[in-house]
């Protein structure tokens, strides 16, 4: 039996874009991933969609071909919960959210009111109406505190984009004049916990993903290693007007299992990080 030493690396993956666009999984995904399980190398799907449980999220992935477990999920629903269960241990919320979200935070201890909540929690769903909006407005005027779960303008769908949690919360800082605190990508409460989960340092942590304002972004500010894939948001006419950059930019992941094949999956970026274009 082939006894594998435990990998110094690990990876933080995208899920929308990376492993798939809508309801087809995206070349070389599949292949990727039982690489990563059949090597040990750890690593954690991130998604900024609070809607869904990591069952949930798992279960679309098994449909889609993917050999994964609950383990292996990281959503801002349960970076948000476990947030706020540091912050105020035991604390109440109101939600404009799905079951995602209500079941992080009911594992995490909170309790979901309708009244003098500590804080007023936005998630992506399709319940957000002018009611509740009105609601939450008087809460937050009235001391309770704004979160997001992240700050997406929109959400890609099967039918074209709609409004994200960040249209949403926008919609209420407006109204209040109180800015959100957001915990999804690229904040880095969400990416420090996923990289901990791990068990790996900073500099054994590779950021893999499709959007340069979420993925990228929160990378390079928390210093992962990073690999844009340009299977989703992201083109590479795009690259030149951002001032920060990916370590590596690949096709696809089905490049990116060749990249780390040729180099006997010891990642290149490792050994020579690429320059990123210094402020003015």
């Amino acid at each position: 039996m082939v006894q594998h030493s435990t990998p110094k690396f690990g990876f933080l993956i995208d899920m929308d874009g990376v492993l798939y666009r809508g309801t087809d999984l995206i070349n070389g995904a599949d292949r990727f991933v039982r690489e990563l399980r059949d090597r040990d190398i750890p690593f954690r799907f991130l998604t900024n969609n609070s809607q869904r449980t990591r069952r949930d999220v798992v279960a679309r992935l098994v449909r889609l071909g993917l050999d994964v477990e609950e383990e292996h999920v990281f959503t801002s629903a349960m970076a948000t919960a476990r947030f706020l269960a540091q912050q105020k241990p035991g604390g109440t919320a109101f939600v404009i959210g799905e079951g995602g979200l209500l079941t992080a935070l009911h594992q995490h201890g909170y309790a979901i009111v309708d009244h003098d909540p500590d804080y007023v929690v936005v998630g992506e769903g399709r319940t957000f109406n002018l009611e509740l909006v009105e609601v939450a407005v008087r809460m937050i005027l009235g001391g309770a505190k704004l979160i997001a779960t992240n700050m997406d303008p929109n959400c890609p769908t099967q039918n074209g984009l709609r409004p994200g949690c960040g249209a949403l919360v926008a919609l209420l800082e407006t109204a209040t004049g109180v800015k959100a605190f957001s915990v999804g990508k690229p904040s880095p409460v969400m990416m420090r916990a996923a990289r901990k989960e791990l068990g790996l340092t900073t500099d054994q942590t590779t950021m893999v993903g499709d959007t340069m304002e979420t993925d990228i972004l929160g990378g390079v500010q928390l210093g992962f290693h990073t690999v844009l894939v340009l299977s989703g948001g992201t083109k590479h006419e795009d690259l030149p007007r951002y001032t920060y950059s990916p370590e590596t930019v690949v096709p696809s992941l089905a490049e990116l299992t060749d990249l780390l094949d040729a180099n006997d999956w010891q990642p290149p970026w490792r050994q020579a990080r690429m320059r990123v274009p210094a402020r003015v």
